[in-house]
This record gives structure tokens, C-alpha cells and sequence, in this order.
């Protein structure tokens, strides 16, 4: 293969490089038939012989769609893919994010907005469950994970690319445009005095609202917390102290999901 094709991709394992190009990896046979279905530019492939055979229909809808394939040994594919069990099928994707005005523009009900969210599994499975509960966009701010670390790409399972995404806006500026657009801010925070058990708050889930999630280690400063109108927390019957972030995004983005079909099966 090309050594300046495989400098070029090696290069897109580091956030400051993928971000002056606006180009990033994309690994496993979901994820790229995700980014071909859903319309994004795809311009290399990279492809182990085996699942070359393995996934000859969507190696030849890549090329089809224009991408440079090439065929590569499993050590290459382990060093581009960053995982020790790759699945043999990556690809050169450009970026797919969103200004934040055209998220709010289309009037959005729910949405999921990332505070200093770093750890990339979790910011990938709160894209999925946002993808699988019916939200309208998720919101990277201030300094949370990049959308297109490797580990978040595979994390998300392919919905990274069926729902917009926003990158790198600052927080205030987020709670701004949303609020303006109609969205109640809602952060999910352990130590709220309210918690989705309360009926109250359950309801009020049928307006349209913006999850407001934290870091994982230290959850919601008070600062941040200030932002939103008002707090919640996930109820723990159990003796668990509490639950991660990703477990607490799915209860909360389908506590809202129900609420908003609820809604709309009364109309």
C-alpha cells in the first residue's frame, strides 16, 4: 500500500492532528456501514483479507462510493484501530458535526449535553443510548471528550453518525441557545433533593429538555450546576452508592423518551 496513505492515517490517532484536518477513523463493519447509509464522506478503506471476504457487500459499497480500499495485515490493522481485537474493517471518515444553531434551528426535543465528559467509552455509550432513545442531537462542551477518539467511535456502535452531533462549544453558550429554543435544562446530578421518582419530575419530562451530564468521577461543580433550571437525580433502591455515567444517561434520556410519546399518543 501507499506509505504516504499510511503515514496519513497513522496520523489520525492523535486529537490535534484529526481536528486540523477534520478527518478521523472509523473502525469496524457497523460503524462504517453506518457512515456509508447515513451519507457521510468516506475516502479510504482500510480492510483485512479475511474480513474482506467476510464483508464483501460493504467493502464494495465503500469503493462504490469512492473510497480508496486497501488491503492490510492484521498487525497494521491493531496498530490504526487501537484496539487489541480489531474487527478488520476501517475506514478514513471526515467529520460530521454541526453548528450548534442548525441543531437548534430544527427544533429539538431532546437533547444530551456532555459537561468534562472524558472517558471516551462512556461519551460513545451515551451517543448510543441518545441514538436509541430518540434524541435529537448530543452536545460536546467545554473540555469533554473528542467525539472522534477511536474508543468513543467504537463505543457509539455506529450512532455517532444517525444523529447530529456538536463539538467543542462552550457550555454557557449551549445552555443559551437551547433555553432560547424552548429546552429546559435538566442536570442529572446523585445529589439532587428531586429524583425521577418523584411524578413531578416525570412529567415535566414531557416539555422539551436538555440531560446536562458531568464528569464521571466528580459529576456536576456548582457552577455548572447553576446553569440548569433545576437538578435530578436517579433514585437508588439498592446499596449501590450510585450509578456511572453512562447507566445514569440511559435512565434518564428514556425517563424523558417516555414521557415525550406519552405526550404525543394523547394528542
Amino acid at each position: 500500500m501507499s506509505p504516504a496513505r499510511l503515514r496519513a492515517a497513522r496520523r489520525l490517532t492523535k486529537r490535534a492532528l484529526r481536528q486540523r484536518d477534520r478527518v478521523f477513523l472509523a473502525e469496524g463493519p457497523q460503524a462504517v456501514s453506518a457512515a456509508l447509509a447515513t451519507g457521510a464522506r468516506v475516502t479510504g478503506l482500510f480492510v483485512t483479507a479475511p474480513a474482506q471476504a467476510r464483508h464483501a457487500a460493504l467493502v464494495a459499497a465503500a469503493a462504490e462510493a469512492g473510497a480508496d480500499v486497501q488491503v492490510v495485515s492484521g498487525e497494521l490493522m491493531s496498530e490504526l484501530a487501537q484496539t487489541v481485537t480489531p474487527q478488520g474493517v476501517l475506514a478514513v471518515c471526515d467529520f460530521i458535526d454541526v453548528p450548534l444553531g442548525q441543531v437548534v434551528a430544527a427544533a429539538p426535543r431532546l437533547v444530551a449535553l456532555l459537561a468534562n465528559v472524558r472517558d471516551p467509552g462512556n461519551a460513545g455509550t451515551v451517543l448510543r443510548t441518545a441514538d436509541a432513545a430518540g434524541a435529537d442531537a448530543v452536545v460536546f462542551a467545554d473540555a469533554s471528550v473528542d467525539p472522534y477518539n477511536g474508543k468513543c467511535v467504537r463505543a457509539s456502535a455506529g450512532s455517532l453518525f444517525h444523529l447530529p452531533i456538536v463539538a467543542g462549544v462552550r457550555l454557557p453558550e449551549a445552555v443559551a441557545a437551547l433555553r432560547a429554543a424552548g429546552l429546559r435544562i435538566v442536570a442529572a446530578d446523585g445529589r439532587a433533593g428531586v429524583t425521577l421518582a418523584d411524578p413531578r419530575a416525570r412529567q415535566a419530562l414531557a416539555s422539551p429538555t436538555a440531560w446536562l451530564f458531568g464528569n464521571e468521577a466528580w459529576g456536576l461543580s456548582a457552577d455548572l450546576l447553576a446553569l440548569a433550571d433545576e437538578s435530578v437525580a436517579v433514585p437508588i433502591y439498592g446499596r449501590a452508592e450510585s450509578l456511572n455515567l453512562a447507566a445514569a444517561a440511559a435512565v434518564c434520556m428514556y425517563a424523558s423518551a417516555a414521557a415525550l410519546r406519552v405526550r404525543d399518543q394523547a394528542r
